[in-house]
């Protein structure tokens, strides 16, 4: 079934590098972030989703700074940032480094001390007493009422002002699936007239990609992670993998290892993974769809980044990973990673290692990964897309394939190779 929208082609199979402004240094604000910019630029990166940048609400504020989440104002800026001037500047910088920016939206709710509270209290959920109320249980967050028309119209406007604003490129939709469809599709039709967006939704609910062009693989998340500690198989990984195969056509599924959600309240990839971590992020940047890295996995970031206070990122020179990412950032430019089919190849260890082949034409990938604790596991490779010279994207050493290759991987090791046109 082909949806009513359509990605824009930018968006199509490209990366995402998530920005915590407030942690990412110690001054943690716009222009202190705008000098990473060329080092990301280096690194591969295509799109820029900055955290919410909007002003945070006081009352009822969680911790010292509170949470991006609990808004104030939809068309102003955390002063901790910067101004408007100062995010406009710097998407201004991001567009010359040949990178897009899309913004976290919070449609679902706001802080209790936003401008909306007092201006248009009727725009809010009440509960019986006649109190704003909230229905997932967040403390610091009040919820808005979709079946009014007014706020609906506003809640439009305020999103297309960081259109004409700031010249953004999309939306990065926070807990999606709580706003009614028909209110997406209102916004998304209202938007893309200003300017073609991409639009990503934090939820796995399939008729979302009605409207949103990628969305979120949080089952692949809690799979994997079920998998390092012994709760899930590879076999519950391939039939969730195969269900993804089954979205619609131009629906693409975002894969990370990590994100501001993950890091902060369930722990860094490390905690997660253990061993099998870097296979895990070879696995997001290499199967079909969208790679998202988030802020200073680069380093590697490994401690939990506390979510209501400043706790910011050790930068560890040199960025031990950067060029890991690199690597896996510029292999996404193969036609065989960005838009090629999948074949997912058996081994004798089929609960330990994940082996499959990308192709597009000529351009052939092939990816092993040892996500389990095992050493000296051989995998038997036999396909006729295995044949040529090919480079490991690590190493950078060449090998000539003939169809039928053995492998042998320690705990975590991994081996991409990309056929050599």
């Amino acid at each position: 079934m082909r949806r009513k929208f359509s990605t824009v082609e930018w968006a199509k199979g490209s990366n995402i590098y998530e920005v915590n402004i407030r942690q990412y240094t110690p001054e943690g604000n716009f222009a202190a972030f705008a000098a990473h910019l060329p080092r990301l630029q280096q690194m591969g990166v295509e799109i820029l989703w900055f955290m919410p940048v909007t002003p945070i609400s006081i009352r009822e504020r969680q911790g010292t700074l509170g949470s991006y989440y609990a808004c104030s104002s939809y068309t102003a800026v955390n002063p901790e940032f910067g101004s408007v001037d100062d995010f406009r500047q710097l998407v201004t910088a991001a567009h010359a480094s040949g990178m897009k920016v899309i913004i976290d939206w919070v449609a679902n709710h706001t802080g209790w001390d936003h401008e909306w509270t007092l201006e248009h209290p009727h725009w809010y959920l009440k509960d019986e007493q006649g109190n704003f109320t909230e229905k997932n249980g967040w403390h610091d967050v009040i919820d808005l009422d979709f079946t009014s028309a007014e706020m609906r119209q506003a809640m439009i406007d305020s999103m297309r002002f960081w259109i004409d604003a700031c010249d953004i490129d999309g939306f990065r939709c926070d807990m999606a699936h709580l706003v009614p469809l028909d209110f997406w599709k209102e916004a998304r039709t209202a938007c893309d007239a200003v300017k073609p967006l991409f639009w990503l939704a934090e939820c796995e609910v399939v008729e979302y990609h009605d409207v949103f062009d990628a969305s979120y693989s949080w089952w692949w998340m809690h799979v994997s992670e079920g998998h390092a500690k012994g709760r899930d198989t590879l076999a519950d990984m391939r039939n969730l993998l195969h269900a993804y195969s089954q979205y619609p056509e131009d629906a693409w599924k975002l894969f990370f290892t990590s994100n501001h959600d993950e890091n902060s309240w369930n722990g860094s990839e490390y905690e997660k993974y253990g061993s099998a971590a870097l296979p895990w992020a070879v696995f997001a940047h290499t199967w079909t769809g969208l790679s998202l890295i988030y802020s200073g996995q680069e380093s590697p970031n490994q401690k939990r980044l506390k979510f209501f206070d400043k706790d910011p990122i050790e930068w560890n020179q040199p960025l031990q990973l950067a060029g890991f990412y690199k690597a896996l950032l510029s292999l996404r430019n193969n036609p065989a990673i960005r838009s090629g089919e999948t074949f997912i190849l058996p081994s004798a260890y089929d609960n330990q290692l994940m082996v499959y082949l990308r192709r597009n034409g000529n351009d052939v990938v092939l990816v092993i990964l040892n996500v389990s604790k095992d050493n000296r596991l051989s995998v038997r490779v036999s396909h006729p897309w295995l044949n040529g010279d090919f480079r490991n994207l690590f190493s950078g050493l060449v090998f000539s394939f003939k169809d039928d290759e053995t492998f042998e991987l320690q705990a975590g090791e991994y081996f991409v190779y990309q056929r050599i046109p």
